[in-house]
């Protein structure tokens, strides 16, 4: 199954076009899906919106009295899913302000499938872009990911902060367990918990790759809730705690993607050991 989570805040211009998209998009390929809405803090008719789509559509709607922050909110709606989505369920991260287009949902699973862990929908990529940013604001967005591409340098990855990605549900469920309440530390500055994230995976040695997508900044229905002065802020003290070299991230967790992957391959082989059994039994 697909569990798509969308953090909101203030998006009831957004919700009745977003939600009805995603959902004839799995429909009309006779798709299960489950949507989970992370309510934070909203002041407008978004939690009335959501009781009702609620009705209507597989959602789970988490709800919190005051506005938290896109970094708690993700950390709380990545935990709902991981505790109740199967292993090899796909978890869709999306924008809730309508910039994100469902057509790419089946882009990143084709992606995933090809044996991939994490796919990063990407405006750099060949066939990408952005329609509706000024001069400035790209400017920015080019800086700070060539920024991030020197800094952490992630094969497979050109576009480091937008949050449209795919991830594998057992990865999710892994980097929780492993990482517990630091796999999303930089709760409160700003969009940093987006790069946030794919260190941590990449830091497990998950693979990762792109697909090209057009941001649809135009078609945008909310005001910007991005705070630039603080979330560039978060990414340089994510670039310090990376590379400190006295106790960082990359000293701190050493030897972690190493022993993650031979527990994936030991959990596996047991996997497919009790399945060899099985067909054995059936076959007698």
């Amino acid at each position: 199954m697909i569990w798509i989570l969308l953090p909101a805040y203030n998006e009831a211009d957004s919700l009745p076009h977003l939600l009805p998209r995603i959902h004839e998009a799995f429909t009309s390929r006779g798709r299960e899906y489950r949507l989970v809405v992370v309510n934070d803090g909203s002041e407008d008719a978004t939690g009335d919106l959501l009781a009702e789509y609620a009705r209507e559509y597989p959602l789970d709607v988490l709800t919190h009295p005051i506005n938290r922050g896109l970094g708690e909110t993700e950390r709380d709606g990545f935990e709902h899913i991981a505790t109740h989505c199967a292993e090899d369920d796909l978890i869709m991260r999306m924008d809730c302000d309508d910039t994100h287009h469902p057509s790419y949902l089946f882009d990143l699973e084709d992606r995933v499938n090809q044996g991939f862990d994490v796919v990063n929908t990407s405006r750099f990529q060949p066939g990408g872009g952005q329609q509706g940013l000024d001069a400035y604001r790209t400017f920015i967005s080019r800086c700070a990911n060539w920024f991030m591409g020197m800094v952490f340098a992630i094969p497979g990855l050109r576009d480091y902060s937008c949050g449209y990605r795919c991830y594998r549900a057992r990865v999710i469920q892994d980097a929780l367990r492993i990482f517990g309440n630091h796999f999303i530390q930089l709760k409160g500055l700003g969009f940093t918990s987006t790069l946030e994230m794919i260190v941590k995976l990449h830091m497990l040695g998950c693979k990762m790759a792109e697909v090209p997508f057009v941001l649809r900044y135009d078609m945008k229905r909310s005001p910007s809730k991005m705070l630039a002065s603080l979330t560039t802020l978060g990414y340089l003290m994510m670039a310090l705690l990376y590379l400190w070299p006295f106790d960082g991230w990359r000293s701190q967790y050493r030897g972690l993607s190493r022993l993650y992957r031979q527990e994936r391959d030991e959990a596996l082989r047991r996997y497919q050991k009790t399945r060899l059994r099985t067909i054995s039994r059936i076959s007698l």
